[in-house]
């Protein structure tokens, strides 16, 4: 695939990069590359070295230094060299998700009039806050808007939904005839580049950084210790100088940067433009606007515009930009090109008449998921990446650096970045190149399209599976993916539907052609509503059946790992917030903290039988596959961090595991395994070795539904027999397969939590509900990560508390849903489910009081939530709406 596609590549004309002394009179934001230049003695050592001088070093030098950290800019050439200089500068303050909302808002407060950077250096930053629109031409547009809106409650950013009317009062050079609606955010505008990060490096400098320029970083230095390899130094052209921490700041040059650290960087550059008009009559002040159905955005440039977008053919740069690339530009191709001007003429019609002071192709990095590449590698102590900004480096520059900064030197975050942690990939995934190409092709392609909750991708399917795959895929499992690997979604109520997943068709580009019929594609098609989609009563009846009979879960995609070593003990005693000491067959449900008391994973840990080589403790730990590289990466710095004496081993691959879960789930073992499985024998939260269909199986009484019920971890040889083995004894009985939109509907509705909606790195057990997770082992003196933060909390209250809300109404809630209590805004949903045993949407969120959560205020209040603009009534409890008294899981069923 990879040489069929540098085929349909080298068939365009190659287009040679123009540098800064062709093009600076064309380019609105170049300037004299002498104002931002920063010479200085080179230093031998620094505590942190930041490589790359555009936006995102600037922004994580300045905030280092607002931490006390004196670091050190490296720059090849100079400061906005890069792609920082010929950015658009765009900035929205309103995203579909909390994290990049919350780093933009940080942006915005760096930036504005009289901000955060203009009270410490005096300097402007060049921010022009002019407004936005986003431009709806349908309903199911309009409605994802309005989901925007309702965010933007929570997040005090006032936003007004306009008429095609009232649009065109608004901005009279618009084409409204196709619009349905628009959503108008005053808060935003754009920045000019260069002005943004001179101010930005006066901020760094007057904290205590340095700045040097036209020095180029020629090595990493490493040593190994205590098994893991760990930055040393980095090399420069004008010699070493010793660090402990680099962070990779250089954009689409950051897979040079990694690879002299031996680190991944899964991005991939390419050629993104925009073109700049000639003066347009009646333009000033116009707000800018982002047309996503026609993928299009207009900037206001002066007294013209700036427009472009987002094509389905784009230019990749598969091989990379060049190293000594800086300050330049291609040609533009005007065959790709020509996409986005007709969807810009088509919404601001005089633009055909207008002419062009300049076009501005230059490359930009792009991600698998488009979503930044941050924190530190797993493969590299000390090596920090801060790049693969997918075109929004400006936008996301001021909380990103805030993060980074908090990384190196916190060795945390203080919001949930999970989404751009750079460990959220798995290796199979980010080491192959195909896999990195194909998935950041199709992040490029569907940058604009609207985002819906359970939407899946098209690219590089199928590149990890289980054994199990063909043989549920037969029955009719339409699958998710999570890390590179298949898991079941749902299963297709007619049993003989194909969903399997075609080769990737590249959207029809560099010479492919569109799947015509593709099964699978019209399954996802299904998901693209904000109402209730076509398979609602599918995933219903795998609950019912869940709740009434049994069904069986495959989740081998989860990560497996063993502890084992004389400190093994002491690793799950200070790596987890609850009491890990029930001895060889006890199971514990408990989460990793981080030092600020944030969930850093949740997880299971199993005391099982001693290391038969050395005698030592060991302990097998299962933990969620979408987090699962991640997760062993925290337990891994653990063991570095305090030097403890314990090896960890990955079999994810290895084992598989199914759930078995329901009313009839005893009954089906006890026909098909020899072991006493009554309450006293086998009680929960416990784990046993058995034998099913001849092979050896380890047994765990534990539920994520609510249920009587057991995983069973299997030798990945032997998971067909088993799984086929169970399926016969459960027919019986009623079992059916069952998959992960169950299990979110099923665990939602009983309160179990999902790590990374529920609980996250900044959201602690007792903001969670969660105090009995930690209490017992508080009381003790054994100390565990997060230990001092939790005793502070509990000493002070806490501001925010997770709460249920029952919510009946029309339309699915769908996140990030404004909650108000007596009619002031107090939080937002971040996980709900259509709850089929309760007969509603059941959904979870955080409320805040400014000063402290008192558990009167929280029952006396009057709920509602705002869905897409409408207002429902919401139900709102601290305990789960099905079975609070927990009689299910005991086997009690009355």
């Amino acid at each position: 695939m990879l040489r069929t596609l540098h085929k349909g590549l080298s068939q365009q004309p190659i287009r040679q990069a123009r540098y800064l002394s062709e093009v600076a009179a064309d380019v609105p934001h170049s300037k004299d590359k002498t104002e931002l230049s920063h010479a200085s003695d080179l230093p031998t050592h620094a505590e942190v070295v930041v490589i790359g001088g555009g936006s995102i070093g600037n922004s994580t030098l300045y905030h280092l230094g607002k931490k006390g950290v004196k670091g050190l800019l490296l720059e090849k050439d100079q400061l906005t060299a890069g792609t920082t200089w010929h950015s658009a500068g765009l900035i929205w303050s309103l995203r579909p998700n909390d994290t990049d909302s919350n780093v933009i808002g940080h942006t915005l407060d760096l930036v504005r009039s009289g901000g955060e950077i203009e009270q410490l250096t005096g300097m402007d930053c060049g921010f022009n806050n002019n407004g936005g629109i986003f431009v709806a031409n349908n309903k199911e547009r309009f409605d994802e808007y309005r989901r925007l809106k309702t965010f933007g409650k929570y997040l005090d950013v006032d936003t007004y939904v306009l008429s095609p009317s009232e649009t065109k009062d608004l901005y009279p050079l618009m084409n409204v005839d196709d619009v349905y609606a628009t959503l108008y955010s005053p808060a935003d505008g754009c920045l000019d580049p260069s002005t943004y990060v001179s101010a930005l490096s006066r901020a760094g400098t007057m904290l205590g950084g340095q700045i040097v320029t036209e020095t180029t970083v020629t090595g990493i230095e490493t040593e190994t210790t205590r098994g893991r390899k760990r930055v040393t130094g980095v090399q420069t052209n004008k010699g070493l100088i010793k660090t402990e921490k680099v962070i990779n700041c250089t954009g689409a040059w950051g897979p040079y940067i990694s690879e002299m650290a031996g680190v991944d960087c899964p991005l991939v550059p390419f050629r993104h433009a925009y073109v700049v008009t000639e003066d347009i009559e009646g333009i000033e002040n116009m707000p800018n606007v982002r047309d996503h159905d026609l993928s299009a955005y207009l900037r206001l440039q002066g007294n013209g515009l700036s427009v472009g977008g987002y094509e389905p053919h784009p230019d990749l740069l598969p091989d990379g930009v060049a190293k000594d690339f800086a300050f330049g530009l291609y040609e533009l191709d005007w065959d790709t090109f020509g996409f986005n001007i007709e969807a810009c003429i088509k919404r601001v019609p005089i633009i055909e008449y207008t002419g062009l002071k300049s076009t501005v192709c230059g490359p930009e990095s792009f991600t698998p998921d488009h979503k930044p590449l941050l924190g530190e590698s797993l493969d590299c102590r000390g090596f920090y990446q801060g790049c693969g900004f997918n075109s929004s480096g400006i936008m996301l520059a001021g909380g990103c650096g805030r993060e980074l900064a908090n990384m190196a030197v916190e060795g945390t975050t203080s919001i949930d970045m999970f989404g751009y942690d750079v460990n959220r990939y798995h290796p199979d995934c980010t080491k192959n190149k195909a896999w990195v190409l194909a998935r950041s092709h199709e992040a490029y392609v569907k940058n604009y399209a609207m985002v819906f909750i359970h939407d899946e991708n098209l690219a590089m399917r199928d590149m990890r599976t289980d054994v199990l795959h063909e043989t549920l895929l037969s029955r009719g499992c339409v699958y998710q993916q999570r890390q590179g690997h298949e898991r079941p979604g749902y299963f297709a109520i007619h049993k003989d539907s194909v969903n399997e997943k075609l080769d990737y068709d590249w959207y029809g580009s560099y010479g492919n052609e569109v799947h015509p019929e593709y099964p699978y594609r019209d399954r996802l098609g299904e998901e693209y509503t904000f109402g209730y989609p076509q398979h609602f009563d599918v995933i219903g009846a795998e609950s019912h059946a869940c709740r009434e009979r049994a069904a069986l879960f495959n989740m081998s995609y989860f990560g497996k790992f063993f502890l084992t070593g004389p400190d093994a003990q002491a690793v799950v005693d200070y790596l987890c917030c609850s009491n890990i000491n029930k001895g060889p067959g006890g199971t514990v449900y408990t989460n990793m903290l981080n030092k600020n008391g944030g969930s850093e994973s949740d997880l299971t840990v199993s005391h099982i039988e001693p290391c038969p080589e050395t005698g030592h403790d060991r302990f097998y730990v299962a933990c969620g596959g979408g987090s699962s590289y991640r997760d062993m990466g925290h337990i891994l710095n653990v063991i570095d961090d305090k030097k403890f004496d314990c090896s960890v081993a990955d079999h994810s691959s290895d084992y598989g595991m199914l759930s078995l879960q329901g009313p009839k789930s005893r009954a089906i073992l006890e026909s098909i395994c020899d072991n006493d499985l009554s309450n006293e024998a086998f009680p929960f939260s416990s784990h046993q070795l058995t034998t099913i269909g001849g092979h050896e199986v380890r047994l765990m009484r534990l539920t994520f539904v609510g249920e009587l019920g057991w995983e069973l971890h299997i030798p990945s040889d032997a998971l067909v027999d088993v799984y086929n083995t169970v399926m016969a004894a459960g027919e019986p009985h009623g079992i059916v397969d069952s998959g992960y939109r169950a299990i979110d509907s099923l665990s939602s509705e009983k309160g179990y939590k999902h790590w990374h909606e529920d609980v996250r790195p900044d959201t602690t057990p007792l903001e969670a509900g969660m105090a009995w997770l930690v209490n017992s082992k508080l009381k003790t003196g054994v100390d565990f990560l997060g230990r001092d933060a939790l005793l502070a909390q509990k000493k002070s209250g806490i501001k925010k508390r997770l709460v249920c809300l029952k919510v009946e109404s029309p339309v699915p809630l769908v996140t990030l849903e404004a909650i108000s209590r007596d009619g002031d805004v107090v939080g937002w949903v971040s996980r709900t489910a259509y709850g089929y045993s309760v007969g509603c949407n059941v959904a979870w969120g955080y409320i805040e009081h400014p000063e402290k959560i008192k558990l009167d205020w929280v029952k006396s209040g009057k709920y509602q939530v705002e869905c897409m603009g409408e207002v429902y009534d919401a139900e709102v409890s601290l305990a789960a709406p099905f079975d609070p008294k927990n009689l299910r899981v005991k086997g009690i069923y009355e």
